[in-house]
């Protein structure tokens, strides 16, 4: 939970806040199929349904009051897996800080399956 002290009082956010823009704002990215998470069965990454996505966003409140972001993503084959994680990282980055006010120190984007068609 992150507080924000103002001079009215205290405004309380969930994490469950910031995964579901994180989410929201990764797959809205052009190439991303959706959100990854593992199988407990085979183990394997497999796509998530959009309401689950928030399965595969991981947040970690700093001791600096910053947000530390790590996302587990399906991507369409052919796509530059580079450029995307650059995308990626540059509009998660923007919608959960202009959303919450809070600093995001860093987004980790791992890609963890590759969809063709």
């Amino acid at each position: 939970m992150v507080k924000i002290e103002t001079a009215k009082g205290t405004i309380s956010i969930s994490p469950e806040v910031f995964t579901n823009i994180a989410g929201d704002a990764a797959t809205r990215c052009f190439g991303v199929k959706g959100m990854a998470g593992k199988a407990k069965e085979s183990g394997l990454y497999q796509l998530l349904r959009r309401e689950s996505m928030s399965k595969g966003v991981f947040v970690t409140f700093n001791e600096d009051n910053t947000a530390s972001i790590e996302l587990h993503i399906v991507v369409e084959h052919g796509v530059n897996l580079a450029t995307i994680g650059e995308s990626i990282i540059g509009e998660v980055t923007y919608k959960v800080t202009e959303a919450t006010g809070v600093t995001v120190k860093d987004v980790n984007v791992f890609i963890d399956n590759m969809m063709i068609g």
